[in-house]
């Protein structure tokens, strides 16, 4: 079985370059940093391009910063290196999380034993927000599917079926990564999660993030809390409407 891992690095995240090789060495596959896209150095020209408005529902209410498109093509990119290498499946990390070497070796092989039926599986450092389905365990890893998958992109296997798909519903962005995967009406594939994955996010101890926001006058966050919750009610509406197929086991 052919796969490898990639670590998402931004070249000019050098805080974070030690960590990122020390992920490379610690997942358990032959891997490689892989240079992500710098959404700050893109032109306008260029982002215009790659973004377009309302392009399926529920629409997504925010403009989209330079670095969440930024990221967006960086992940677009790799798996068009899947398919590109004809791998099996490719474990993608970013490069602010670290690994704990008890959990994430047991979640990693849980991943691994179920990612052909289920094509793409979050390995989230964050419990479930709901009570979603469970597919598979071992140990305390426990393998589940939400109606509305978890946000973050931190860590996650995605098979070479799942790849393609997600690269032909994804041709332009409208939303950030993270909410298009919530998105299995659009994009047919539910993405599964694993926690605990051995996974934590340590950016603040880096340099903080990458994809930066101004800071908002009090009426603009009371919008977008206003907007956030419809968004979320379009959400929930879509999902209980979906016709995505669910992994073996879930039928």
């Amino acid at each position: 079985m052919q796969a490898h891992a990639f670590v998402l690095h931004l070249t000019r995240a050098r805080k974070r370059r030690d960590n990122a090789h020390a992920l490379k060495e610690d997942c358990g596959l032959p891997g490689e940093l892989w240079a992500a896209v710098d959404g700050t150095a893109l032109d306008a020209a260029d982002l215009a391009a790659e973004t377009g408005a309302r392009l399926f529902e529920p629409a997504y209410p925010f403009p989209l910063k330079p670095g969440e498109i930024g990221c967006f093509l960086s992940h677009r990119q790799i798996w068009a290196e899947i398919l590109r290498r004809d791998l099996d499946h490719a474990l993608i990390l970013e490069d602010d999380v670290t690994l704990d070497p008890d959990t994430f070796p047991r979640a990693f092989a849980l991943a691994t034993a179920n990612i052909g039926a289920c094509g793409y599986i979050q390995l989230q450092d964050r419990p479930p927000q709901s009570s979603p389905r469970l597919i598979d365990q071992s140990g305390p890893c426990r393998l589940t599917l939400a109606d509305i998958p978890q946000l973050r992109t931190s860590a996650q296997l995605v098979s070479r079926t799942a790849a393609r798909r997600l690269l032909d519903a994804s041709e332009t962005i409208d939303r950030p990564i993270d909410a298009f995967l919530q998105c299995h009406w659009h994009t047919g594939l539910r993405p599964a999660a694993i926690h605990p994955a051995g996974i934590r996010t340590i950016a603040d101890q880096l340099d903080g993030s990458t994809i930066q926001g101004g800071r908002k006058s009090l009426s603009e966050k009371l919008w977008r809390e206003v907007a956030r919750f419809r968004y979320r009610r379009g959400l929930a509406r879509h999902a209980r409407a979906s016709t995505a197929p669910m992994p073996e086991g879930l039928q």
